[in-house]
């Protein structure tokens, strides 16, 4: 039995668009891959570029000369150009303990 010229058309027709579709199907699976690829590569530079700097600083902290904790000026001797309640307040290091800290008051104590 021979088929009809129409006919294998059509069924030619059938399966080019079935092949699109899943074609289609194929890209959109990618695309959604490809996004998630993106994702993880933004995160990863962002990672990369926020260590670099958080190295850096680290660097620049230790190059910095260290000031002995008793050679820090007492809070009277520091400068309060900022306004009133404002202290210097010596960064931590090693042997930094609690009783070489100078603390703080409240906004109760600046008189606002």
């Amino acid at each position: 039995m021979m088929v009809s010229l129409p006919e294998e058309l059509q069924a030619r027709e059938t399966a080019a668009r079935q092949r699109v579709e899943e074609l289609q199907a194929e890209a959109a699976e990618l695309a959604l891959r490809l996004e998630r690829a993106r994702a993880t590569l933004s995160r990863l530079e962002i990672t990369r570029e926020t260590v670099a700097q958080v190295l850096a600083e680290l660097s620049a902290a230790e190059a910095a000369p260290e000031v002995p904790v008793h050679d820090m000026p007492e809070p009277e001797e520091a400068s309060a150009s900022h306004g009133i309640g404002v202290m210097a307040v010596p960064p931590w290091r090693e042997g930094l303990v609690a009783q070489n800290l100078i603390s703080i008051p409240g906004p109760e104590a600046d008189g606002v």
